[in-house]
């Protein structure tokens, strides 16, 4: 599949391929504890070798799609005799009840690879459909919607790419690609001003490809990061009326985030302060899966 979603970070889409099949691999050895002939699944031998059978995937709650690289790489590695027919689009909105895929193959392929496919597809519309919701409230202002690291071990860059199906953006991607200085960080250096010099440092040492994010507590804290050529700034916790001082102290000086006790209730009320982004980790973290069944036609 080619990903054609322009809000894809460059890194999420550098590892994007890899991470699928990586994905896919681990989830293979943990369900079936081995992959190719080493795989097992003892339930699937109560079906006949050669008997061929029709299913569907339906999604059960209203959702946006997300994660069809996943099954089919899914059914590639465990049933590769099974066609699948898609009925719908990657980042396509559904109706509860609406079949998402046709698949015609041999039966117990399909038995065998249909939990690992339906994990990553319920798992990845969650958080795509999480993130629409979120955009979707903040429509019409000037803040984006972003995710943070905060993520299933093991499924970063897929989470990261839900996020951007469901029109958000990427934060940085781990720890190696952008400087994030909280308020240990900036204890450890003694100010603002040293952690912010020794950050600069660091991005000219690495050809100036990192970003550098500082995040502060008060006006008082932002106005020094903000007086030390700080411009990319986290506002933690701070309420509407202080993210509104906010903007103007910062007068369009630095990049403004605003992070910390927001949900639906209020992202946009914190949207309309001005600041130009809004990290959610809930996107991520707190996600309920989206309910889909398989339904065989005949076996």
């Amino acid at each position: 599949m080619e990903f054609m979603n322009e809000l894809i970070s460059k890194q999420v889409l550098a590892e994007l391929a890899g991470a699928i099949k990586a994905n896919v691999h681990a989830a293979i050895i943990e369900d079936l504890s081995g992959a190719g002939i080493n795989a097992k699944d003892f339930t699937a031998k109560l079906i006949v070798p050669n008997q061929i059978a029709q299913a569907s995937i339906i999604s059960r709650e209203p959702a946006v799609i997300c994660g069809i690289p996943w099954v089919e790489e899914c059914f590639k590695q465990i049933a590769p005799s099974v066609a699948i027919i898609w009925q719908v689009k990657e980042g396509e909105s559904v109706k509860a009840n609406q079949t998402l895929c046709k698949l015609n193959g041999k039966a117990h392929e399909m038995l065998s690879a249909e939990r690992c496919a339906l994990n990553f597809l319920q798992t990845l519309s969650a958080t795509a459909t999480a993130t629409k919701l979120y955009v979707e409230a903040i429509s019409g202002t000037n803040a984006r919607i972003l995710d943070t690291r905060k993520t299933i071990p093991g499924l970063r860059i897929a989470q990261k790419y839900a996020v951007t199906v469901g029109g958000g953006l990427n934060q940085r991607i781990g720890l190696y690609d952008g400087i994030l200085i909280k308020e240990n960080h900036i204890a450890a250096a003694g100010s603002i001003e040293a952690v912010l010099a020794e950050a600069n440092k660091i991005a000219a040492q690495q050809g100036n490809s990192l970003s550098i994010q500082i995040e502060v507590e008060n006006l008082a804290e932002l106005e020094s990061a903000l007086n030390a050529g700080a411009k990319l700034i986290l506002l933690d916790n701070f309420d509407s009326i202080t993210l509104k001082a906010a903007v103007t102290l910062n007068s369009n000086r630095a990049i403004l985030e605003a992070s910390g006790g927001i949900d639906l209730s209020n992202v946009r009320e914190i949207a309309l302060t001005g600041v130009d982004r809004i990290s959610i980790g809930s996107l991520t973290k707190n996600i309920q899966a989206i309910d889909l069944s398989m339904r065989f036609s005949n076996i």
